[in-house]
C-alpha cells in the first residue's frame, strides 16, 4: 500500500484561533501553471481567504499566490478568485451547513498530495471572546507543564 506524501504550502492557524472547526473537507484547487510553480516554492498565504459558494461552484477569495520570478508575461493576479474542485454532494453538505446559523467555510490549509495541489476547506463556528480566553489559558498551562517536566528531567 501506497503512503500519501503531503507536503504542506501554507497553513492558516488563525482560523483556530477564531474558530471552532466541525468538519474538514479536503478540495482540489483549480491553478494555472506558474501559480502551482509559486506553490512548490512555498509563496502562498490563506490568512485573509475566505469562501463563497456561487451558482453551485465554491471560490476562494484573497488566497495571495506570490507571481513565480521567471513567469514574466505568464504570471496571474495573485489575489485572483480560485475555484475548488468538489463534488456535488460536497457542496449541497456546504450549503446546508451555511443556512445553520452561525455556520462559515474556512480555508484550514494548502498542500501537495500526491503532485496535486489541495485545500483543507472547514465548516466552522466562531468562537467567542471567553472560548478564546480559555483556549490561551489551556495553551499557557500545557507550556508551563512541558517546560517543568524538561527541567526536572535534565
Amino acid at each position: 500500500m501506497r503512503e500519501d506524501k503531503i507536503k504542506l504550502v501554507a497553513g492558516n492557524k488563525k482560523a483556530y484561533h477564531e474558530y471552532f472547526v466541525d468538519e474538514k473537507i479536503e478540495a482540489g484547487i483549480v491553478l494555472h501553471g506558474t501559480e502551482v510553480k509559486s506553490l512548490r516554492l512555498g509563496q502562498c498565504s490563506i490568512k485573509e481567504a475566505f469562501i463563497r459558494i456561487e451558482n453551485g461552484e465554491v471560490w476562494i477569495y484573497g488566497m495571495h499566490i506570490s507571481p513565480y520570478e521567471k513567469g514574466n508575461i505568464f504570471n496571474k493576479d495573485p489575489l485572483r478568485p480560485k475555484k475548488l474542485l468538489l463534488h456535488k454532494k460536497e457542496i449541497d453538505k456546504l450549503l446546508g451547513k451555511l443556512k445553520e446559523k452561525g455556520f462559515t467555510i474556512v480555508p484550514l490549509s494548502v498542500y501537495f498530495k500526491e503532485g496535486r495541489a489541495k485545500l483543507e476547506v472547514g465548516v466552522c463556528r466562531g468562537k467567542k471572546l471567553y472560548d478564546k480566553r480559555a483556549d490561551i489559558a489551556a495553551k499557557d498551562v500545557k507550556r508551563e507543564a512541558e517546560r517543568d517536566f524538561k527541567v526536572r528531567n535534565l
